[in-house]
């Protein structure tokens, strides 16, 4: 019986339990994860973003480890006792023959003085790595940052094992798999002081890293640092398309911050410095902020009615200072009456409410509801109301009203064209981001289809073959109804007198856009302007909301137009409108008393 136990407990070390096996194979067995360096990332034209840095983790088998000097392992590695004891209580936790790292991301330079004395501290061991570097502080939000995994993401994802790092936002989140490259191994024989003596079995049991694709982004990184230069000490978003293709050429959210701060061992620090920011610098209001796009909006209401033929471009319809029925809609002076296109140029209110109401008490529809829900129809056509599916994390789709809500709202029965009047106008529940504000000109520049908004054209030297991106999405507006919109865009910027958005003008380039002024509950109006450039062809198509700061012309239709003429011709000769918008702060959210 004595030796059948014997037997039995031989039998349950030697092959069920495998923790001695694993400890006597660690003992002289060092198993040293290959991790390729990341892919590289670079703007449209070749110029790089983010490229790659070495780093180093000290790593520890627990089991391993035999008394030593504390004060001056410390010393070295730059760290407190107490650290050191919080560390190595962690990695028991995890595992006691498995390793884990102690301290990540060690300078070149604590590297060079430790590893000369490693050998006096069994257990412990380097283990080599890459970092994300910036060779411009720009785009940090659309790029993204890299962090360590945890417990979560390797509960569902085999590949990550503890101390491995992952995309956490932006491109680096997007594209993971393919920057992320493939982990090799390389296995070591050690001797007992914990000193590599050689490969072991010659490599054949090491595996090669595989490195990761480099990405060629659509974006331009000149355009992209000169709208950040312009949107300094305001709050807001900027994206600028190219019609014909989808590629985003810049996304901007302000304020920024610089992505080297999310770099290293600071980055815990930095990133919660960060986050208690009052002006939220980590929140990407391009894609995120839901903003009413106020005035903007007209050009889609009239190309509905123009579809639904409640409106023509003749059709005229005056204006005493607002539209004068139920609550009532005010307006600025103009002339009047005016037509489908003046109305644009002028940007009337009433003129809207009229069409709006028309559109939903159109008797064919039968009924409020569902003279509603074909102009909702209408809207999302446009990109609204919906996620684009960009190529970014965390994108929101904004928000379109729908009948259950306004008959949750004011009860069913209870509303009618005259309750939701705003709508007209674009204020009242409608919810749109930068993004599908800068997607909804584009269609208006192609004259009624966009692509999928995005940010990458190529991974590892191919183009990029994504059929999302590729295949055009089409407007329920019939193409022959965009000239007279795109019309009055023209005359908004290039008209006479009464033209909304004569300082978005540029000589020699005809600009086509709208302004408006996003109403906000919580302090000052929004500046928001669209356009897009040249009218014939067009080249670019943008969305420019400035957060508290007004009207559409003071200061978004300016800093639209500097951004069209850098992009169009490479330079700004208009530098005392460029100096303006430099030195201007618009931080002050309050009320205008």
């Amino acid at each position: 019986m004595v030796f059948l136990v014997v037997v039995i407990r031989l039998f349950h070390i030697q092959v069920i339990d495998r923790s001695y096996r694993m400890s006597a194979s660690n003992n002289v067995l060092r198993y040293i994860t290959q991790y390729p360096a990341r892919g590289l990332i670079y703007d449209r034209n070749g110029e790089i973003l983010v490229h790659n840095q070495a780093a180093y983790d000290l790593m520890v088998v627990p089991m391993q480890v035999s008394p030593f000097d504390t004060t001056e392992f410390c010393s070295i590695i730059g760290i407190s006792k107490q650290q050191l004891k919080n560390s190595l209580r962690e990695a028991r936790r995890h595992s006691s023959f498995r390793p884990s790292p102690l301290v990540k991301q060690l300078s070149a330079q604590n590297y060079a003085v430790l590893q000369e004395k490693l050998f006096k501290y069994p257990g412990f061991y380097v283990q080599p790595r890459t970092l994300r570097a910036y060779p411009r502080d720009v785009a940090a939000h659309l790029l993204g940052y890299v962090g360590e995994v945890d417990d979560r993401i390797i509960n569902n994802n085999s590949y990550y094992s503890m101390g491995d790092y992952i995309g956490i936002s932006g491109l680096e989140r997007a594209y993971e798999d393919e920057l992320r490259g493939k982990k090799g191994v390389s296995v070591y024989l050690v001797d007992v002081h914990n000193r590599i003596k050689g490969s072991y079995g010659e490599g054949r049991y090491d595996t090669v890293a595989v490195l990761g694709s480099n990405i060629r982004t659509t974006i331009d990184v000149n355009l992209q640092e000169y709208g950040e230069q312009l949107m300094q000490n305001k709050i807001g978003g900027i994206v600028a398309i190219e019609p014909s293709t989808g590629e985003v050429l810049s996304m901007i959210s302000s304020p920024t911050y610089d992505p080297d701060l999310l770099v290293g061992r600071p980055r815990t620090t930095n990133f919660r410095i960060l986050e208690r920011d009052t002006i939220k610098p980590l929140f990407n209001r391009a894609l995120m902020a839901m903003y009413p796009p106020g005035s903007t909006f007209k050009i889609v209401n009239a190309l509905i009615g123009l579809q639904e033929g409640t409106v023509s471009p003749r059709t005229k319809y005056t204006c005493d200072g607002g539209y004068h029925i139920g609550k009532g809609v005010g307006c600025r002076h103009h002339i009047s009456p005016t037509d489908l296109i003046q109305s644009i140029q002028v940007s009337c209110n009433t003129y809207y409410c009229h069409v709006f109401r028309n559109i939903i008490d159109k008797p064919s529809l039968g009924g409020v509801e569902q003279g509603f829900t074909v102009w909702k129809n209408h809207v999302e056509s446009f990109g609204f109301g919906k996620k684009l599916n960009i190529d970014q994390p965390n994108e929101l789709a904004g928000i379109v009203p729908s009948v259950s809500f306004y008959d949750r709202y004011f009860r069913k029965g209870g509303w009618n064209s005259l309750t939701i009047l705003s709508l007209a106008i674009g204020q009242g529940e409608l919810g749109t981001t930068p993004l599908q504000m800068a997607n909804m000109t584009a269609a208006i520049a192609n004259k009624g289809f966009y692509y999928t908004p995005h940010l990458v054209k190529g991974i590892g030297g191919e183009s990029l073959k994504e059929p999302r991106f590729s295949i055009p999405n089409y407007t329920t507006i019939d193409s022959v109804w965009y000239s007279y919109v795109i019309e009055g865009m023209d005359m908004a910027v290039n008209g006479g007198p009464g033209s909304t958005a004569r300082a978005a003008a540029i000589s020699g380039i005809t600009v086509c856009g709208k302004t408006g002024t996003s109403q906000n509950p919580h302090g000052k109006d929004h500046s928001v302007f669209v356009a897009f450039a040249p009218k014939e062809n067009p080249q670019i198509a943008i969305a420019v909301y400035v957060e508290n700061a007004g009207f559409g012309s003071t200061w978004a239709a300016p800093i639209a137009s500097l951004i069209i003429e850098k992009y169009l011709t490479g330079e700004v000769k208009r530098t005392w409108l460029e100096q303006r918008m430099l030195n201007a702060v618009l931080l002050d959210r309050r009320e205008e008393e």
